[in-house]
């Protein structure tokens, strides 16, 4: 595909990411702009995106600020203009906005796991519906659909969490196979997330006895920013990230009885710190942004990863096949000359 910019060349291009006030889409923000890009930043909480903006100027990128709920699809549809109007024709587009909340479903009221499902799933598919809009017109273009190993295998305590990054799934396969029908050059790509250290854990809404915590092995958010950039630029149908991500995906495949029973043992002891009893009256971020800078960082660096082996082979994939070539070809050699 001739439209797609070369990894290390994002140079004036424009890059739309979402939930970008914290976290992965912070991180993703910076990287783009490590690499040149004009980056527009879309979330709720203006002080969030005023520090994210710094970083991303101090990085080399030029940065707009947007703030925007993402579940409002006529607002994020006005946002794309706006950013098409002061920056230019949108290149690559990164759904990243999430929030969830941990509980039990039976303790989930209705509005509750509405507004998980409007901002998570829908604001995918509102960001999706605006760029899409405008690239198709363009014949180019890429969209990044930032999901994770739960859209493979849902765990307890966040059911809306993970209906939602399921519902991401079955749209984003199904809008592939639409475009490929219309021979478009637009292209859609996912990249599948394991647990990474960011704030959420400290302002999602919890209902668990104790602080929420994501589930080892945890990442860096980094890690998740370094393989979105390079999903934007190459023509991957998806990447995962963590080897929990394609656990998780066997898993469902082969053994889909045996994890319901083991996450029923593990899961809810697995996603809270037990010495930490939460208070339930803490501000969180379900139905509006929590107030300051959450950074992009959550509180377990101490415990975080700062690269996955699975993203560096898909990176490195062309000189892996080429180092397996070379190596099965002396193999056969060798056979060969033992037989004679």
């Amino acid at each position: 595909m001739k439209s797609l910019p070369r990894q290390r060349d994002l140079r004036h291009k424009v890059v739309v990411v979402t939930g970008a006030s914290a976290g992965v889409g912070r991180a993703t923000a910076i990287e783009f702009a490590k690499r040149g890009a004009h980056v527009a930043l879309l979330a709720r909480g203006q002080e969030g995106l005023d520090s994210a903006r710094r970083e991303v100027e101090h990085a080399g990128g030029h940065a707009s600020t947007f703030a925007v709920d993402m579940a409002d699809a006529t607002a994020v549809d006005k946002v794309a203009s706006a950013i098409e109007e002061a920056l230019g024709p949108i290149d690559i587009w990164v759904n990243n906005a999430m929030v969830t909340i941990f509980a039990p479903f039976k303790e989930i009221s209705a509005d509750e796991f509405k507004r998980v499902t409007e901002v998570t799933y829908l604001g995918n598919v509102n960001g999706t519906m605006s760029a899409l809009k405008r690239m198709l017109t363009r014949d180019r273009g890429v969209i990044v659909q930032v999901s994770s190993a739960l859209a493979y295998r849902s765990i307890p305590l966040q059911s809306a969490y993970c209906g939602a990054k399921h519902a991401i799934t079955g749209f984003t396969d199904s809008l592939r196979s639409e475009l490929k029908h219309d021979h478009s050059k637009v292209r859609v790509t996912a990249v599948q997330l394991a647990a990474m250290n960011t704030p959420q854990f400290g302002w999602a809404r919890n209902r668990m006895p104790c602080k929420p915590q994501p589930v080892p092995p945890i990442f860096q958010p980094e890690v998740a920013a370094r393989a979105i950039v390079w999903a934007s630029c190459h023509e991957r149908r998806q990447v995962a990230v963590g080897a929990p991500t394609l656990l998780a995906e066997w898993a469902q495949k082969f053994a889909p009885g045996w994890v319901d029973l083991y996450l029923a043992r593990t899961g809810y002891r697995g996603q809270q710190i037990l010495d930490e009893p939460d208070n339930h009256q803490r501000p969180d971020n379900l139905f509006e942004p929590v107030s300051g800078d959450p950074g992009t960082h959550g509180r377990f660096d101490a415990r975080a990863q700062a690269r996955s082996v699975e993203v560096w082979a898909v990176e490195q994939r062309r000189w892996l096949l080429l180092a397996g070539v070379g190596v099965a070809a002396m193999l056969w050699a060798g056979v060969r000359r033992a037989r004679r």
